[in-house]
């Protein structure tokens, strides 16, 4: 770990925006495509890059906004990784989006989030906050292998029900499915049902399968040689070098995906998840501009 000033921490623009406060992951996840060689990473993936006076530049930022917006954060580093604990900058900044009004849209794979839970609840009753989850694999041993520095599945949906209960909506990234590991009727039945029982408001699934590229195909590959032997070799044979690495059974997991969402009412399509996650409630952009 190793800290920084950064110049900025907003990106984006037109109604919501884009915070990362860290740089890189502990959470080790095998198929992790922030490691990608064009994000351009200057220093080892697990030393993470910490941003420490991001709540500060939060604060000035948010200060010479007269309009208020949604702020996401998680979309390339964990706001919740292990070093969260002790620095608490993500809560500093949630913080401050919920001292100046705005609303926070948070993805993680970490129940360490369940810390923030009486200020993410504030935040949604002043403005609004949606809690994402990453959900990948239901067999807690697999998941361990493929997710092995970070909760388990059961334990995320455990997040979710506590979410639910505090009347914060939860939006489920049901990615990637593994080509020949994760990639079965039975997983994905199995967290649909969960998503369902803990009454998600939207599910993102682009495709089934994930996406490999230079950086992070290489950690991919040495995953599998240690814990899938022969399974590289069918990949390469598979997919070539292909940036898109679909499961040859795509079709028919997305047609149970897309089914059993509009079954239960949960949004499926891509544009209209990221929609309601962006878009700030029209009651609280009136009452800002009435005080303006």
């Amino acid at each position: 770990m190793h800290y920084v000033n950064a110049k900025g921490i907003l990106t984006g623009g037109k109604g919501h925006f884009g915070m990362n406060i860290y740089r890189g992951c502990s959470h080790g996840c095998i198929y992790c495509d922030s490691r990608s060689r064009c994000y351009q990473f200057t220093h080892a993936f697990e030393d993470i890059e910490v941003k420490q006076n991001a709540p500060e530049l939060l604060e000035q930022a948010l200060k010479s906004k007269r309009q208020k917006a949604m702020i996401g954060t998680g979309s390339m580093s964990d706001p919740y990784m292990h070093c969260e604990a002790e620095l608490d900058l993500t809560r500093r900044c949630l913080e401050i989006i919920c001292r100046y009004g705005f609303g926070a849209a948070v993805q993680t794979k970490s129940d360490r989030i369940l810390r923030d839970i009486d200020l993410l609840e504030e935040i949604n009753r002043r403005a609004k906050c949606v809690v994402q989850m990453t959900l990948t694999t239901w067999d807690e041993h697999l998941c361990g292998i493929l997710e092995p520095s970070v909760c388990n599945t059961q334990r995320r949906v455990e997040v979710l029900e506590e979410m639910r209960k505090r009347g914060i909506p939860t939006v489920v990234w049901l990615t990637p499915i593994l080509p020949f590991i994760n990639d079965t009727e039975e997983n994905v039945k199995a967290i649909l049902e969960a998503c369902a029982q803990v009454n998600v408001k939207g599910i993102i699934c682009f495709d089934m399968g994930l996406t490999l590229r230079e950086g992070d195909r290489e950690y991919y590959y040495a995953a599998l040689d240690r814990h899938f032997p022969g399974l590289k070799e069918r990949y390469i044979r598979t997919y070539g070098n292909a940036y898109e690495v679909p499961s040859p059974n795509n079709r028919k997991l997305m047609e149970l995906f897309r089914s059993f969402c509009r079954d239960r009412g949960i949004l499926y399509k891509p544009e209209e998840c990221f929609d309601f996650m962006s878009r700030f409630p029209e009651k609280f952009e009136q009452i800002s501009f009435l005080n303006g």
